[in-house]
């Protein structure tokens, strides 16, 4: 390509890649924000949440288009394009980290006046300081275009996933202790399925990242380490979604 055209895609690339940065922190910021509002009891902390989402729902459109329409006009390849089917794949996953912060956001406004224990908050609280590292840390994986640091992020998935196993153990126990707790116990293992739902789009960030930069696919299998569905079986009829 003539040095202008290379420039100008240069340029692209970048704005693209900033683009993506970008989201990524109001993605971050909008599950710190719905953790708190949990947390502290605060609603209208909640309901910004919900409304804000929109806004990253409009930056994954825009890199999307902006992506495509670069792979049509330039029509790149190797890295190149790695980077912008990149750009797609994790502006997908952090439109999904936002709306599952959303549903959080939701359902802190649900048990607005509910009884519930501080105690039955400070694991979701924990898992939810273990998830935001993950992010932030893929997310600088990403920038740097480091590899190495996002595979690092992708073999700790496992350590969220037993986390919320025992956080669903604990918060079963609870209702099944005093009835009372039956609701805000319901509502908060939704909020912690979300929270680990957004480690798992973490982990899927790492392995765009590994792929963007190195060109190659993680031949290793995903660590997991879910057993709530197991927990679930061994307390049958104890919960309802």
């Amino acid at each position: 390509m003539p040095e202008h055209t290379v420039t100008a895609f240069d340029a692209e690339l970048k704005e693209i890649g900033r683009k993506v940065v970008e989201m990524g922190g109001q993605a971050e910021r909008l599950v710190v924000d719905a953790v708190n509002a949990l947390i502290r009891r605060d609603t209208e902390l909640a309901q910004r949440v919900v409304l804000l989402d929109a806004a990253v729902d409009a930056l994954q459109r825009e890199i999307e288009e902006k992506a495509i329409l670069v792979i049509a006009k330039r029509q790149p390849v190797a890295i190149d394009l790695r980077e912008l089917v990149a750009a797609i794949r994790i502006a997908s996953d952090l439109e999904r980290v936002g709306d599952l912060a959303k549903n959080v956001g939701k359902r802190v406004v649900a048990i607005e006046g509910e009884y519930h224990p501080q105690k039955l908050v400070r694991g979701v609280e924990h898992m939810s300081d273990l998830v935001l590292e993950q992010l932030k840390e893929v997310l600088d994986a990403y920038a740097a275009k480091d590899p190495v640091r996002a595979v690092e992020v992708w073999r700790r998935d496992s350590g969220i996933d037993s986390m919320y196993t025992s956080l669903f153990r604990e918060l079963l126990t609870y209702m099944m202790e005093d009835p009372r707790n039956i609701s805000v116990c319901t509502h908060l293992l939704f909020c912690a399925k979300n929270i680990e739902r957004i480690g798992d789009h973490a982990t899927n960030i790492a392995e765009t990242v590994h792929y963007m930069v190195s060109g190659e696919t993680l031949a290793e299998q995903r660590p997991k380490a879910d057993a709530s569905s197991e927990t679930s079986i061994a307390f049958p009829g104890r919960l309802q979604g």
